[in-house]
């Protein structure tokens, strides 16, 4: 009788090895791993220095001087002029300018001023200032504050 050969036998030795070949199949080899990682190094890499140059520049920005207005009130005195009333909060004993803003009702401005501030060992003062202007206006407000 005829010893039987196995098929399962003779086709393995000379094949790789079954999860070798599932492996190389689903992109799971050695290459594919090491190229993962440093795509992973690398892009953690860029985020430290995205990170490190935003909490720079951010650290940098703090360091200014700043200064606030806020408007408190204003009272339409007739048709050409408007008084303003505003507080500014700003360094101490540093002079500063504030551009004071009319504007009618559909919002284009009607009177502009630009006035100076002094400066004062207050960190916080209250201003009232007469704006003449072209038309009647509807409203009066600070527009922008800087150091000077």
């Amino acid at each position: 009788m005829k010893s039987p050969v196995s098929v399962k036998s003779a086709t393995s030795a000379t094949a790789q090895p079954e999860s070798s070949v599932l492996e190389n199949r689903y992109g799971r080899t050695r290459a594919t791993r090491t190229r993962d990682k440093r795509l992973l190094w690398g892009l953690g890499a860029v985020f430290a220095v995205v990170l490190a140059a935003w909490v720079a520049w951010t650290g940098l920005d703090g360091a200014a001087e700043k200064i606030e207005a806020r408007d408190t009130r204003h009272t339409i005195i007739d048709d050409h002029s408007v008084s303003v009333t505003f507080e500014v909060s700003m360094p101490v004993n540093s002079p500063a300018s504030c551009a004071v803003q009319a504007l009618n009702e559909s919002f284009t401005v009607v009177g502009w001023k630009v006035i100076d501030l002094a400066p004062s060992p207050l960190y916080t003062r209250s201003f009232t200032q007469v704006l003449r202007t072209t038309d009647l206006s509807n409203t009066g407000l600070i527009y922008k504050c800087w150091l000077t």
